[in-house]
């Protein structure tokens, strides 16, 4: 997982997340209160969001007053956070990119691709909002005036009791783990007061008047028993956009996550004309990084064309040890490397082997390993065990093999020997960590 980063927009900073390096841009626009490292503690979240980058580069974000992106007085204006999605763009050096409105999102999407056709390569709306306010004139809203107000005036006893989930997601609204989930994303997004402004200027968007004025490909999707955004909201726009595909789904949640496979079989044949990615190739693997230590330093100290030949004997060290315990290479990225292999014990005693095969050459390697399920899609492995193998190897020290708990435990019995490290929180990963160094290995 790629770490969290920020955007200049005129005075103040963006928080956001680039998922994945498919070859198209696509900008997730959440609805209200959301937090980017919260959000991605909720596996069907995370998983929802891997799956859309398996064929896309994501790009996720916290608008401006929200989440991990500067606090701001009062409400923010559709046209400021529109100027931070342009910002957001720039920073990745993205010229255009699909936009995927969701909810209080759909608006804010909808305002960005008729007002900037340019940067807008296609437009998603996913159980987007036309209009919150319920009047005469728009019957499908979400309140009236009188119910919002009383809404309002409760938010500080129950902003953070986590109750928002029966009406986002009815599907899991029973376990308490959802409704955990839900108030920490709530109270990490916002206090009561920014909460409540936010809310307030959302309720009094009205998009009718723009939606005439979109004129590039759109993909309209909706649950038919929406409990938030009525489905009529989604109608709407699919006969006032000129051109627009409409799916109606099955079912109440408000967002795709927890049952995502029609949601995501629609967007990937909008955006790349194929509606199923190859069938992937589900594996228990072990998974190896390596990272040498100090390598700036070195190169430094050597020059570029001594470093590039020692580097050149780093790699073919490495294959080599590769080669001889069956690991399978998968990446090479600068002065690191990426492997695979079908047997912890055998990862474990290639790790060794490298971290002493490299001593000759006055270097020193540092490896994590970790075992767990992988994804073969194309030629690539993906999954979560591949991030937790990474955040492993950022652990370990000069020439040492770090193991996380999940490996030591499949190899009891083998004479492998190790040192308890401890705990540790790795980055983006739920949790804590039981982490284990190779003292020996026979």
């Amino acid at each position: 997982m790629t770490e969290v980063r920020f955007a200049r927009s005129g005075e103040v900073d963006v928080a956001y997340r680039v998922v994945g390096d498919g070859p198209i841009d696509l900008v997730y626009v959440q609805g209200s209160l959301t937090h980017l490292e919260a959000n991605w503690e909720l596996p069907q979240f995370r998983r929802y969001c891997e799956r859309l980058a398996e064929f896309t580069r994501l790009i996720l974000f916290d608008k401006r007053g929200m989440g991990m992106s500067d606090r701001v007085p009062g409400a923010t204006t559709l046209e400021e956070r529109m100027d931070d999605i342009r910002a957001i763009m720039d920073a990745v050096g993205g010229e255009r990119a699909a936009v995927m409105g969701e909810s209080e999102g759909g608006p804010l999407s909808m305002l960005f691709a008729a007002a900037h056709p340019e940067r807008t390569l296609a437009l998603i709306l996913q159980g987007a909002e036309v209009r919150e306010c319920t009047d005469e004139s728009w019957p499908w809203g979400e309140n009236t005036r009188e119910e919002f107000e009383a809404a309002m005036a409760t938010i500080p006893e129950r902003f953070s009791s986590g109750l928002g989930i029966y009406a986002i997601a009815p599907s899991v609204a029973g376990q308490e783990w959802a409704r955990a989930w839900r108030a920490k994303v709530v109270t990490h997004a916002a206090t009561p007061g920014s909460a409540e402004a936010f809310m307030r200027m959302a309720f009094e968007i009205d998009v009718r008047h723009v939606v005439p004025a979109i004129n590039v490909p759109t993909l309209v999707l909706h649950a038919v028993g929406d409990r938030v955004c009525h489905v009529e909201n989604a109608r709407f726009l699919a006969r006032t956009i000129s051109g627009a595909r409409y799916v109606e789904l099955p079912g109440e949640d408000h967002v795709p996550w927890f049952d995502p496979a029609a949601t995501l079989a629609e967007i990937r044949e909008f955006l790349t004309g194929r509606r199923e990615a190859a069938t992937p190739d589900r594996v228990l693997a072990t998974v190896l990084f390596t990272d040498l230590v100090g390598s700036t330093e070195r190169a430094a100290e050597l020059g570029d064309r001594r470093w590039r030949d020692l580097l050149e004997q780093h790699h073919a060290t490495i294959r080599r040890e590769l080669g001889r315990y069956e690991g399978r290479e998968l990446d090479t990225a600068g002065d690191g490397f990426f492997a695979t292999f079908d047997g912890p014990a055998r990862a474990i005693r290639c790790a060794g082997a490298i971290v002493r095969a490299v001593r000759p050459l006055a270097l020193e390697v540092r490896a994590g390993l970790h075992t767990g399920e992988v994804e073969l899609v194309d030629g690539k492995v993906a999954g979560i065990a591949v991030n937790i193998g990474a955040r492993v190897a950022g652990q370990a020290g000069p020439g040492e093999v770090l193991v996380s708990g999940t490996v030591r435990d499949l190899v009891a019995g083998s004479g492998l020997e190790f040192e308890d490290r401890g705990t540790s929180v790795l980055k983006g990963i739920p949790g804590e960590w039981r982490l284990f160094a190779l003292a020996s290995a026979p």
